[in-house]
């Protein structure tokens, strides 16, 4: 199973960016997915989830009304758009999935997630 995450990169304040993750290996379809980032010298941090169905959608204090979570699970895939990003946006973002299809508990715990991709740098000057 691979979690590819992709989209990150360099970014002025205010910009936007758009990341993708392309699951592999299983289908996710009737998984909750949910994104997590980690800055250097911070933990993991919740980000964003979103039911199996697209239905539920989950944000942090931090990014909502900036971030949106979505899936396209025909491509076995879930996005993360995010506009006015800050600096203190700037981390890995990774894209993560349960161990077991229809879980649904926690969301907003890494320890609820047993898929973790590589993850992908966003980076945002000030």
């Amino acid at each position: 199973v691979q979690l590819q995450a992709s989209g990150g990169g360099l970014v002025q304040a205010g910009g936007s960016l758009r990341l993708s993750c392309a699951a592999s290996g299983r289908t996710f379809s009737s998984y909750q997915m949910a994104w997590f980032r980690q800055a250097p010298g911070k933990e993991r941090e919740f980000v964003a989830a979103i039911s199996w169905s697209g239905g539920g959608t989950y944000y942090a204090d931090s990014v909502k009304g900036r971030f949106t979570i979505s899936r396209d699970n025909a491509k076995n895939a879930v996005y993360l758009q995010m506009n006015s990003l800050k600096p203190e946006d700037t981390a890995i973002y990774y894209c993560v999935a349960p161990e077991k299809a229809g879980y649904t508990g926690n969301y907003h715990l890494p320890r609820s997630y047993f898929y973790w991709g590589q993850g992908t740098q966003v980076t945002v000057s000030s």
